[in-house]
């Protein structure tokens, strides 16, 4: 953590929020909208976020810390216990929470198991209907009430995280929740994320974009090696891109190699847009049988090891 800086306000407030909700709700589109730059992967697979990701908003007096968790679902392996466990544990460590609820999905079983949870923690919670340009006015209305009927949300708030519409608002109230005291980061930083995790989240991304529909979820990116050129200033990133099995590398490589030039593209572009630098980026794909087994994978994710 960092001394306060010199243009914090006077009377400074800072504290933390988590955005909880179940897979692909929009949390991580919330997220970047509310900081105002990408900070966590965007994907339309679910359960991509898997560690919390520290991003940090200015607002008026307060410095805002959101946790951006891992959808809660229910879990079936040791990396979805890894994940929600994740989840819940920065739901337990925040000063406010704020639920996002797909509209289009409704009060659905996941997110009424969430509610359910919520209920046990008496926590301060706000509620974000997301997705509200996807559902008729009369069907939101209906969906706010009974939600609010099951759990009393401090306010209720219809947003549309891809589009901007809202997302003010809720900033606005979280500001207002926040505790006095100094803020714990510089006013320009935007995430507590190591570059390294970052770039790695950026190539993860990728491979889901353009694999969505072929490649299970359960990949990993690590960054193995980064130099700062001192000639040019630009960096050279090494990273290997885990799967379970050779038919799924077969899949990442794509014909001739095609497949993981487009992605190691795509995902330079990113970087040198995310890292204000030029980026020579080599891309490595490995066969690493179990590795949601393995407690060195877990630690690099930042998440903690289940047992058992």
């Amino acid at each position: 953590m960092t001394e306060e800086t010199q243009n914090t306000p006077a009377t400074p407030h800072c504290g933390y929020v988590a955005i909880v909700g179940a897979p692909n709700a929009g949390k991580s589109t919330l997220l970047n909208r509310l900081v105002g730059a990408k900070v966590s992967i965007v994907s339309k697979k679910v359960q991509t976020t898997r560690a919390r990701i520290t991003a940090i908003a200015v607002q008026d007096d307060a410095q805002i810390i959101f946790l951006d968790t891992p959808g809660i679902f229910t879990p079936k392996r040791r990396l979805d216990r890894a994940m929600v466990t994740a989840a819940w544990s920065g739901i337990d460590d925040a000063d406010a929470v704020l639920l996002l609820v797909d509209a289009g999905k409704g009060y659905d079983d996941e997110s009424r198991a969430i509610v359910a949870a919520l209920k046990e923690r008496r926590r301060r919670v706000l509620l974000a209907l997301n997705k509200i340009d996807t559902v008729p006015r009369d069907k939101l209305l209906g969906l706010a009430k009974t939600l609010n009927d099951d759990y009393p949300f401090e306010q209720t708030f219809m947003i549309s995280a891809e589009k901007g519409s809202g997302v003010d608002d809720v900033l606005a109230k979280l500001a207002a929740l926040m505790p006095e005291g100094p803020w714990l980061y510089p006013e320009d930083q935007l995430a507590d994320v190591p570059m390294r995790f970052l770039a790695a989240e950026i190539t993860r991304e990728q491979v889901y974009r353009a694999l969505h529909d072929e490649l299970p979820y359960a990949i990993t990116v690590e960054t193995e090696n980064w130099t700062d050129q001192k000639k040019d200033g630009s960096a050279r990133i090494e990273q290997v891109i885990y799967v379970e099995r050779d038919s799924q590398k077969k899949i990442v490589l794509g014909q001739g190699g095609q497949m993981i030039k487009r992605i190691g593209a795509k995902a330079r572009e990113e970087m040198q847009v995310q890292f204000d630098r030029k980026v020579h980026l080599f891309l490595f794909v490995k066969v690493r049988e179990d590795w949601g087994d393995d407690p060195e994978r877990y630690q690099a994710m930042g998440l903690d090891f289940p047992k058992g």
